[in-house]
Formats: structure tokens, C-alpha cells, sequence
């Protein structure tokens, strides 16, 4: 091992090792990371440069500032108000759909203030149905992870996987090439939740006394704080604005349709996408740089100088051939079917955008190693890195409704744990099926 695969071995442990401790936000630990690779001269500033200027870092930063400017026309506000009223009118049913337009919603929108919004609605919408609100804020928080694998740009995992695996060599994902696959992940999650996630709950103590506060948050724990951000900004609610909402959501409309048909990345049209808006006023320059969320963009930034340094030294290539040895007797979905299983145990522990970098090159790998299409095996590290569900400290929106259903951590895991299996299976034979090797 040479001196410069030591110190980028220490330095990723050292990440790890914070990541897990959680006591620093992961951004702040991923910067310090990349900062010290820097200083070390493992990694040069024109590559520091790259990472932060990287086409998944653009598409973020600018679907952040439209879907910005949609949540301050009070467009979500809105429509969960209507959703409040068919709740009313049909029952309980109504409840089921709120969570389902919810992750359908997430497939194109950041799903913290989906679910920020919508939470309180299900929690006080069961309390005056006499149902418990752990019957369903749960659901609603999986079914916003779930329908964030459904497009490229769901969630941000799916966007560092594409931009990491075209410098790998490979072609660039279209933006409803991974639908197929995560519509039928989805589907089988949803219909578990649906029908067994209540019976794995214990529902007493489901009401608070009068006068009673929620639990208070967002001590600012580093996977959470550094993977989403904090959600104080979505909490208020926001006057509908009929003129801001529609330009806000033609632009976002024409963002998603010019990315679809590849008349641009999807970087170029969602950066000509915010900066139309601010040209036309609906958003100002100084709401759209509120609506950055910074946090997000330099956790990703900082991971990818590690990916970085990881590709520069040997080392990712020196682990994934040493990883592919031991799977050279295996059959291609064999070694895939393992591939999603240590992601799926990685990003329970880790940030979504920590395990993309660290697996989004023995994808490539494995697939060069078995001479079959590296498709299915990146589709894999996409699904697997954000549908883990056992834990209620891996994302955000878990955090939110753990926090105000007052569930118990072995909620998490009595629920989440057979929705990982379920999942598991769902994704390996969805990508068989659309993604043949």
C-alpha cells in the first residue's frame, strides 16, 4: 500500500467513523475530509474544483431553487388543503391517498417539506377519524422514500450515482429510465404498508393530552442535519399565490419534459429553470439562495472529493478487485443480489451520498469484471442506497414523524426491517426485468 492510499484510507475511516458517531453534521465531516486530502496533495485543486462544479451538484442546487419557488406560491399548502377535505368527505381512505399523492409527489420534489406539510394533516385527520396517527405516519414517510426512487431526480443519490458512474465511462441515465424499477419497488411497498404496517404497532398512547407539545428536535444530528438539511423552512404555512404557482410549476414542468426527450442534461434545463424564474420575478434572488440548501450541495461536494481520491490513489480499484476475487465462482445476479444487500446495510449506517460514492465504482467494476452491462448493478446502488427503512434516524422525513407520532425505535425496525426484505426482492426482479445483464 502506498503512502497516498494510507492517508486516504485513514482519512475515509476517520469519515466513517463521524458519519456513525454522529456528532458532527455530515457535511461539516465530509469538508473536513476533503479538506485535508487537499492540504495532503492527494487530491488537487483543480479536481476539488470538478467535484463542486459537478453536473449532479448544478441539477440540485437549481431544482432546489424551483421547487423553492413552488413551496413559496403555497402550492403544497394548497393542494394538501384539498386533500384535507376529500380526507373528510371519504374517511380513512382518504388518508391512504393523501399518502400516496405524497410519494408521488416525492418523485419530483424534495420530499422533507412534502412531508413536513402533510404530516400534521395525517396526524390530526386520524385523531378525528378515532384512528391512531401511528397507523399512518409511518407509511407516510416510507411512501416518500419509496417514490423518490422513481425518477433520476427523486432523490439526490440518483444524480450522484449518474454523475459518478459517466466519469466511470458510462452513459448517462435518462430521467424516467429507472421508473419501471422504482414503480414496482413502490407498489410492493405500498401494498405491505397497507396492509400490515398497522398490525406491527403498538397503538396506545396514540393521543396527547391537551396542551401537550410535540417532541422538540433537530439537536442537529450529523446523518440527518447533513443529508437534508433542517425543515424549519417548510413549516409555516404560505398563502396560495394563483399566478406564482402556475409560472413556478410550467417552468418545472418544462424542466422535466426537455431533461425527458434529452433535448439538454437535466443540469443545463433545471439551471436555465431557476434562473427563468428569477428573471421573471416569480422568485428573488435572495429567496432563491435561501432555497440552496447549501448543506445538501457540500455533503455531496465533499463526498465526491473522496470518491475522488479513492479513484486517484488505486484504492477503489485495489478493494473492488480484491471484493471481486472473492465472487468470481458467483453468477452475475448473485453478485448483484449482494451488491444491493451491503448497500441496503451501508446507508442504514451511513449518508445516501457516502454510500453512492463508495459503491457506485464496484458497481462499474463488477460489471467489467463479469463482462456484463454495469446498468443493473448502478440501478441497484440507486434503489438500495435510499429505500432503507429500518432505522428512524437514515433520513429525514423518518425523524419527522418519529418524533410526532412519539414511536419507539423497535417501531422502526418491527416495520422497516421486513419493508427492506420486501423491497430487496421487488428491486432485484424489477431490474432483471429492465435491466437484463
Amino acid at each position: 500500500m502506498t503512502f497516498d492510499q494510507l492517508i486516504t484510507l485513514l482519512v475515509l475511516a476517520a469519515v466513517v467513523a463521524a458519519l456513525i458517531r454522529d456528532r458532527l453534521r455530515a457535511d461539516v465531516v465530509a469538508l473536513a475530509g476533503a479538506a485535508f486530502l487537499l492540504m495532503t496533495g492527494i487530491v488537487r485543486p483543480v479536481e476539488v474544483e470538478k467535484a463542486f462544479a459537478s453536473p449532479a451538484i448544478v441539477a440540485l442546487a437549481s431544482l432546489f431553487v424551483i421547487a423553492y419557488a413552488m413551496e413559496l406560491s403555497g402550492l403544497l399548502d394548497a393542494a394538501i388543503e384539498k386533500t384535507v377535505r376529500m380526507c373528510r368527505r371519504i374517511g380513512s381512505t382518504g388518508l391512504w391517498i393523501l399518502i400516496g399523492l405524497a410519494g408521488a409527489a416525492s418523485a419530483f420534489l424534495n420530499n422533507t417539506p412534502i412531508v413536513v406539510l402533510s404530516a400534521p394533516v395525517v396526524r390530526d385527520a386520524a385523531r378525528s377519524l378515532g384512528r391512531s396517527p401511528k397507523r399512518y405516519l409511518i407509511p407516510l414517510s416510507y411512501a416518500a422514500v419509496l417514490g423518490g426512487c422513481c425518477t433520476l431526480i427523486g432523490t439526490s443519490t440518483n444524480l450522484l450515482v449518474n454523475d459518478m458512474a459517466s466519469v466511470a465511462g458510462q452513459a448517462r441515465f435518462g430521467m424516467f429510465e429507472i421508473t419501471p424499477v422504482g414503480i414496482a419497488v413502490s407498489i410492493a411497498g405500498g401494498l405491505y404498508l397497507f396492509l400490515f404496517s398497522g398490525r406491527l404497532m403498538k397503538m396506545d398512547d396514540e393521543t396527547k393530552k391537551d396542551g401537550e407539545s410535540e417532541a422538540s428536535p433537530f439537536h442537529e444530528p450529523g446523518l440527518v442535519g447533513g443529508l437534508v438539511g433542517s425543515a424549519e423552512a417548510f413549516s409555516k404555512q404560505v398563502e396560495f399565490q394563483p399566478l406564482r404557482a402556475i409560472v413556478s410549476l410550467a417552468v418545472f414542468i418544462l424542466v422535466i419534459a426537455l431533461a425527458a426527450f434529452n433535448v439538454a442534461p437535466i443540469a443545463a434545463c433545471a439551471f436555465a429553470g431557476a434562473v427563468l424564474l428569477i428573471l421573471m420575478r416569480v422568485i428573488t434572488a435572495d429567496e432563491a439562495y435561501h432555497g440552496l440548501r447549501p448543506e445538501v450541495l457540500m455533503l455531496i461536494a465533499g463526498m465526491v472529493v473522496l470518491g475522488i481520491a479513492l479513484d486517484e490513489t488505486g484504492l477503489a480499484s485495489a478493494a473492488t478487485q480484491a471484493l471481486i476475487g472473492t465472487m468470481r465462482s458467483m453468477s452475475p445476479l448473485l453478485a448483484l443480489i449482494i451488491l444491493y444487500g451491503v448497500t441496503l446495510f451501508a446507508t442504514e449506517l451511513l449518508s445516501n451520498a457516502t454510500v453512492a460514492v463508495l459503491f457506485t465504482p464496484v458497481a462499474v467494476s463488477m460489471a467489467e469484471a463479469f463482462g456484463v452491462s454495469a446498468r443493473p448493478f448502478l440501478v441497484a446502488v440507486m434503489i438500495a442506497a435510499s429505500a432503507a427503512f429500518a432505522t428512524p434516524f437514515g433520513y429525514q422525513t423518518n425523524v419527522l414523524v418519529y418524533q410526532m407520532g412519539r414511536y419507539s425505535y423497535a417501531d422502526f425496525l418491527k416495520v422497516g426491517l421486513p419493508l427492506n426484505l420486501i423491497t430487496w426482492a421487488a428491486a432485484i426482479v424489477a431490474i432483471q426485468a429492465y435491466f437484463p445483464f
